[in-house]
């Protein structure tokens, strides 16, 4: 081996080690805040014990500016990003409009705008449709999700403490909540989307209309679409995709759900939901492995 053969070798390898050494002090970071008192809760719960939760205050957005960054550190790594104004990667890890509920925005996405002249100039169209967009979101979350929520929430609550919910009243707050959510998230999605446009930058669609899906697979092509492009494109084909077989690809594919449902919310509820949703989608995937991978 030459010298210059060694170095380079040297070098790829500081770079593997300190890629792993950034993701790993990323997701530190969101386990902490994030995840410490979920484990706390369900250590006391399965081993009886007593441990005292944390008063841990969960920083705005943090689950969304984690995945930005990591993304953004894997293509630095692959040689895809190469971004080196230190403003615009702020602006892009920072940008605010997308912090309570996605989209997760990629570098490839956002920093070209914010290398536009045009994209600090007010414009006057763009103001007009962003806030459009904005209020009709506002008024799916305010005037719709609010209420449904009036519904739903005393029947999970009566539920939860033992309550004998009747066939009708079952209904009720399963549709009301399935409603709930649909447009508490399309509603962030437009408010996201019309008030990022009001500052000249547009956000990638995020939500489309997933329960006109036809099955598993198109429903997660159209509810949190970033989610879904992020889990498949840093999770899902790094752990080997569908290339080494069935078996492996079914278990990367519960791998990537898994993570994802607990992504959505500390809780074993999340959990059990993206295993749910590992079960399902590996059930349509059964026939053919049509996925890009």
């Amino acid at each position: 081996m030459t010298l210059t053969q060694a170095s380079k070798q040297a070098s790829k390898q500081a770079s593997k080690y300190s890629l792993a050494s950034a993701i790993t002090i990323n997701l530190i970071l969101l386990g902490y805040f994030k995840y410490t008192n979920f484990f706390i809760g369900s250590a006391n719960q399965f081993f009886g014990s007593h441990i005292a939760a944390l008063d841990i205050i969960l920083p705005l957005g943090i689950s969304f500016f984690t995945f930005t960054q990591i993304a953004f550190l894997v293509d630095v790594y692959r040689g895809i990003a190469r971004e080196v104004n230190f403003i615009h990667y702020l602006l892009f890890v920072t940008w605010f409009p997308h912090l309570i509920a996605g989209p997760v925005l990629h570098h490839k996405q956002m920093m070209p705008q914010f290398g536009h002249a045009n994209t600090y100039r007010i414009n006057l169209d763009h103001v007009a449709v962003g806030l459009t967009i904005f209020v009709l979101g506002l008024a799916k979350k305010v005037l719709i999700a609010d209420n449904l929520a009036e519904y739903a929430t005393p029947i999970f609550a009566a539920a939860s403490t033992g309550h004998t919910l009747m066939l009708f009243e079952a209904w009720i707050g399963a549709l009301a909540y399935t409603l709930q959510l649909y447009f508490d998230f399309s509603g962030y999605s437009d408010m996201a989307i019309g008030l990022s446009l009001m500052f000249n930058v547009r956000l990638p669609l995020n939500f489309d209309s997933p329960y006109k899906a036809t099955n598993i697979i198109d429903f997660w092509r159209r509810w949190h679409m970033t989610l879904s492009a992020f889990l498949r494109d840093y999770l899902y084909i790094p752990l080997g995709g569908n290339r080494k077989g069935p078996a492996r690809r079914y278990l990367n594919l519960m791998a990537t759900m898994l993570l994802g449902g607990l992504w959505h919310g500390a809780g074993w509820t999340f959990v059990i939901w993206g295993g749910l949703h590992g079960l399902y989608l590996r059930r349509f995937q059964a026939p053919s492995a049509k996925s890009a991978a």
